[in-house]
């Protein structure tokens, strides 16, 4: 019998098996939210692939949604996504924004 793989992971592979990236990171962040302990439903993705060059932020993010398509139709509640070109990523001195806390919903 296999384990099954956290959707983290899953997550983690299938970008990182599509855009090659130099830089990727994937961030659980479902702790900051009102979710049961060990929730994997917020994630936090930068993701620096030469793939961009040239695209814009919304057709980035229209590649990343279509390949994870199963995880945001499934447990994928919300995603935060950062995409740059390599020379983007050098701009920024290798940052991202940091997510906000969670209001829960009520604010």
């Amino acid at each position: 019998m296999g384990r099954e793989m956290s959707v983290q992971s899953e997550i983690s592979n299938k970008l990182q098996a599509f855009f090659s990236p130099s830089h990727l990171d994937v961030v659980n962040e479902s702790h900051m939210h009102n979710v049961p302990p060990n929730s994997e439903t917020h994630f936090n993705v930068v993701v620096v692939a030469a793939i961009f060059d040239g695209k814009r932020s919304v057709a980035r993010h229209q590649m990343i949604y279509k390949l994870l398509a199963e995880e945001i139709a499934g447990p994928v509640h919300a995603l935060a996504l950062h995409t740059y070109t390599v020379t983007e990523w050098q701009e920024r001195n290798a940052s991202v924004p940091v997510s906000p806390d969670c209001l829960g919903g009520s604010q």
